[in-house]
């Protein structure tokens, strides 16, 4: 190994990146450096800045139990007050240092004679690191969708990821594409600006209303006096939340009541038939992510809103024409179409042991051991990596878990000296095949397109099982899992088990 090498690699200061630098420090590794292709942190939550964005997991939850927020405003937070508390948590824990900007991360590459990762940056000189956390996140890259005539439409495109603060949609007419989270979130701000607004759905999700209700004072200062009460709301939320998954991960009597109480909420708000049975899903509740609003439907019937459930044929310069042949015509097109999550690919190129690269191992469906590590690239680790999505819980309960888990991983490597640790691919194998196993008997696998899955069926991105489970596995770093290389003072290194 070069004395110029760094000891850890973090790629990403969104939420993984910045909480897993915090808790190296917390372990005593400081020797790490986060690079981030931005100019500030906050990954998801500082690209999502559309009207209305908002996390649809309560607050106490979508935050890290060794970084409390006793000021949460509200039950849900907006994606400014998430931001918020990400630069919290850089300014108290003293990492911005660590951080590097504008470095945009191409490639990396291990060398396993020096037991390090080559990590190659656009315009700048590599870096050598002997470890890497791959901290960048399945929601970090956005495009227009693959619509025919994209390209041939004149009027104003806007991404809900990349959104345009400048334009002005006063007196416009306005389509929205996509009724997933981020289009329930934007079409309530859109009808109270736009002149017209169009909701192109190609099918119906199961909407639950969301009790957002502000956090009192005396609640506040109870939070900071006592942290323990903190501490209490959050087990409450936690466990509310794991009873959900008997509904959501798994088709069953409970799920029933879920869409019951979808239902209820659809007939409670819509009064128009029709309308209602254009809106009700005909697939199991948690097949597809659950849509958490109060204000969508309501906004549905405004004045100045019309629901399009015919198939988008194509753009056109004035606007879009679906399968019937009708050409709506618009000003302004904002496509809340979700992200390119990569459940077959990387999102640049990783080489592993004897130049192999994961994105030709995944090409099939990506796969790892345990979310986190995969057999063939030592010393890589990964936050929010293949199965490791909840359907019912908070994705930071799971991130939390895997954070913990590097970290120990890293802290042995480092104590002991050792040049790598790679996870055995017999136990890979067996873990994944468990895996897609229990897949096959939840709700995801059901029948239903979603973005959970590849285009073949193959589910890369969620667990199936309670949150409890997840955290559980990862609780130990289990060194038997490993092969473990350790550098000798001369001659070959000795690879042990």
């Amino acid at each position: 190994m070069t004395s110029s090498s760094i000891s850890v690699a973090i790629i990403g200061a969104g939420f993984a990146g910045i909480g897993a630098a915090i808790r190296l420090q917390d372990e005593g590794v400081t020797d790490f450096v986060i690079f981030e292709r931005d100019c500030r942190v906050g990954g998801t939550w500082r690209d999502n800045t559309y009207p209305g964005a908002a996390c649809d997991i309560p607050s106490r939850l979508y935050s890290y139990s060794f970084a409390p927020n006793p000021d949460w405003s509200h039950t849900y937070s907006g994606s400014t007050e998430i931001l918020k508390y990400i630069n919290g948590m850089v300014e108290s824990s003293g990492i911005a240092p660590k951080i590097r900007f504008d470095h945009t991360v191409v490639g990396i590459a291990y060398d396993a004679v020096a037991g390090e990762w080559t990590v190659d940056l656009d315009g700048r000189e590599p870096v050598r690191a002997r470890t890497v956390i791959m901290a960048s996140g399945p929601l970090s890259n956005a495009s227009f969708p693959d619509i025919p005539g994209i390209d041939t439409y004149a009027g104003h495109k806007i991404h809900s990821a990349r959104w345009d603060h400048d334009y002005d949609f006063g007196g416009k007419r306005v389509a929205v594409v996509g009724t997933g989270a981020s289009g329930v979130q934007i079409v309530p701000e859109l009808v109270k600006t736009a002149k017209s607004v169009k909701v192109f759905q190609r099918t119906p999700g199961w909407v639950l209303p969301r009790a957002n209700s502000a956090t009192s004072g005396r609640l506040k200062r109870l939070y900071r006096a006592l942290p323990v009460t903190q501490n209490l709301m959050r087990s409450a939320w936690y466990w509310g939340h794991e009873s959900v998954a008997l509904g959501v991960v798994w088709d069953s009597p409970v799920t029933r009541v879920v869409e019951a109480i979808s239902i209820a909420n659809l007939r409670r708000q819509v009064k128009d038939p029709w309308l209602r049975r254009q809106l009700t899903p005909d697939f199991a509740a948690g097949c597809k992510r659950l849509l958490m609003s109060s204000d969508y439907y309501p906004a549905l019937q405004a004045d100045n809103c019309k629901l399009v459930t015919w198939p988008i044929a194509r753009l056109s310069p004035n606007g879009i024409r679906t399968v019937e042949g009708i050409e709506h015509q618009f000003d302004c097109i904002v496509f809340a179409t979700g992200f390119d999550v990569c459940k077959a690919a990387t999102p640049f190129p990783v080489t592993g042991i004897d130049g192999r690269e994961l994105a030709a191992e995944w090409s099939g469906g990506a796969y790892a051991y345990r979310s986190v590590v995969v057999s063939g690239y030592p010393n890589l680790y990964f936050t929010f990596g293949p199965n490791s999505g909840p359907g019912h819980s908070s994705a930071l309960v799971y991130m939390e878990a895997q954070i913990n888990y590097i970290v120990e991983a890293i802290g042995t490597l480092l104590r002991f000296g050792w040049k790598s640790l790679d996870v055995r691919p017999e136990v890979q194998d067996g873990y994944n095949a468990d895996i897609q196993r229990r897949l096959r008997a939840t709700t995801w696998n059901s029948g239903c397109q979603s973005w959970y899955l590849t285009d073949d069926g193959f589910n890369a991105t969620m667990y199936p099982g309670f949150a409890t489970q997840y955290v559980k596995q990862l609780k130990t770093v289990n060194l038997a899992d490993y092969t473990i290389t350790v550098a000798q003072t001369s001659g070959e290194p000795l690879a042990t088990g």
